[in-house]
């Protein structure tokens, strides 16, 4: 492919503009802050590039000496996915939890103050909520990320987080369009296809869409999903019928369309990565987000070069191009006088009269499911904490802590656990129990057989195990005593170890 020079003409800072990468490290390279001289827009953070509230700040401040009206964007839904507190664990619940409890105001509540937390060290969008429908209790991808199966729970809670996290400057990018929650495959490692036909489509993936674009969510990503119903021949981020389409015309939508990652194996394996953000922005996406494994200069040169070679070789209308760049130009627009309309109000005086700091452990509480508690004493010794690990999906990773050990090793000290997998994960944790009273700890227990199997062994040995599900709560309670938390964020784990330390 030819190399453009890095000049200033319209095409090639258009070609930047579009482009939301990622990049390595706590402070921002050298070849960034020269792309954002050069056009480039936005840029996207992820946990790599996070080691404190401070540093984050530091980090922003950083981006925006260079370009003050530059897009930060994160990928922070809260719940298994969190880039803040990668490596402590969200405050806050996640959206199964939220929809759990299913009070709206509390959702509106967690989302400000999510978004407050994000305004203060400098980021002003959130790739987040997850709109999708789980109603395919299957899915490896979506699961707590989901505010549910209930398509009008969705529709309702996704709207509500939509309004609280703008209410704070923040702008949502509310995903994945058309629908995640019906597949059974992660569009990070291939293609997933949804077969419902459009009456199913409209009355239940397409619902929480409207909600959203009806709250004013200032941008949408699309899915990298095959969906033959609205396109037999092309996934979602490559599909006009879908964004240009049905996104814009039959839904109205005039704000932001980013791509879900195109590193993903959805895209990158089928497509490229190239090809493929030409594609996208031809079909009506306005910014390409890249940058979760792939995160240097090289590939936005790449991503750079191919659309301004599409353009010149007519594949690509410059116009189209022109209007993409625009769109993100005018989030940008919205986030400054957001973030100084917002500063204005003060951070502790919202127009609702004050959200708490505390309010994902709030929710967090509400939203445990306790089964056995009628007979359950509260430990007063510590107990062996058997955590039944199963491989974490690429949008949660493998860095961020989940269970309950942690929290019950403050409230009870000597709490011992071990992580385990596999078909003897059961005998492993009667071994290393060695007596003391065991907690198991699973994830979506319904999905994975050996799990299951793992806790029939266990408590066939001992009754007496209390068990909690950190996941969908799709199986029987069972135990002594059973504690859905409906997520497997640091406060789930906390509310969780309260109820059994009787704190």
């Amino acid at each position: 492919m030819t190399t453009f020079a890095s000049g200033t003409d319209t095409l090639t800072r258009d070609a930047l503009t579009v482009l939301q990468p990622g990049f390595t490290g706590t402070t921002a390279p050298d070849w960034l802050l020269r792309r954002l001289g050069e056009g480039l827009a936005s840029v996207g953070l992820f946990g790599r590039n996070i080691a404190t509230a401070e540093q984050l700040a530091s980090l922003t401040a950083q981006l925006r000496a260079e370009r003050d009206d530059i897009l930060v964007a994160i990928d922070e839904e809260g719940g298994d996915v969190t880039r803040l507190e990668v490596r402590t664990g969200s405050s806050f619940p996640g959206n199964h939890a939220l929809g759990a409890v299913d009070d709206v105001d509390l959702t509106r509540q967690v989302a400000r103050e999510l978004g407050r937390r994000l305004a203060a060290c400098g980021v002003n969008l959130n790739w987040a909520p997850s709109a999708d429908v789980n109603s395919n209790p299957s899915n490896p991808v979506i699961g707590v990320r989901s505010f549910g199966a209930d398509t009008g729970l969705v529709a309702r809670h996704t709207a509500a987080y939509v309004t609280g996290l703008q209410s704070v400057g923040v702008a949502a990018c509310t995903k994945h369009f058309p629908g995640h929650g019906d597949t059974a495959v992660d569009s990070h490692h291939a293609l997933p296809r949804i077969d419902a036909d459009l009456p199913v489509l409209e009355e239940r993936e397409l619902a929480p869409f409207r909600a959203a674009i009806a709250a004013g969510s200032r941008a949408v990503m699309s899915a990298h999903i095959l969906v033959p119903s609205l396109d037999p021949d092309h996934p979602a981020t490559l599909s006009a019928r879908i964004l240009t389409g049905l996104l814009r015309g039959e839904l109205g939508y005039d704000g932001l369309i980013v791509t879900d990652g195109m590193e993903m194996q959805a895209i990158a394996g089928t497509y490229g990565i190239e090809r493929g953000s030409v594609l996208a922005i031809a079909a009506g996406a306005d910014a390409i987000c890249v940058g979760g494994g792939l995160a240097d200069d090289e590939t936005v040169r790449r991503l750079r070069d191919a659309l301004v070679t599409a353009v010149r070789s007519g594949d690509l209308p410059e116009e189209r191009l022109a209007d993409a760049a625009q769109r993100v130009r005018a989030l940008a627009k919205w986030a400054a006088n957001a973030a100084t309309a917002a500063a204005a109000d003060g951070p502790d005086a919202p127009s609702d009269g004050g959200v708490r700091t505390d309010v994902g452990l709030v929710a967090a509480r509400r939203a445990l499911t306790v089964t056995g508690a009628a007979d359950f004493v509260p430990l007063t010794e510590p107990p062996y904490v058997a955590a039944f690990t199963p491989t974490a999906n690429i949008a949660v990773g493998d860095e961020t802590p989940w269970g309950v050990a942690a929290e019950l090793l403050r409230l009870l000290p000597g709490t011992t656990t071990g992580s385990l997998t596999g078909d003897d994960a059961g005998r492993t944790a009667l071994a290393e129990a060695a007596g003391r009273r065991v907690v198991a700890v699973v994830r979506d227990e319904h999905r994975h057989p050996w799990m299951a199997n793992a806790l029939d062994t266990l408590l066939a040995a001992r009754p007496d195990t209390i068990v909690v599900e950190m996941g969908i709560p799709q199986a029987t309670p069972r135990g002594a005593l059973h504690i859905a938390t409906h997520g497997a964020a640091r406060v789930c784990g906390l509310a969780a170890a309260e109820v059994i330390a009787g704190a």
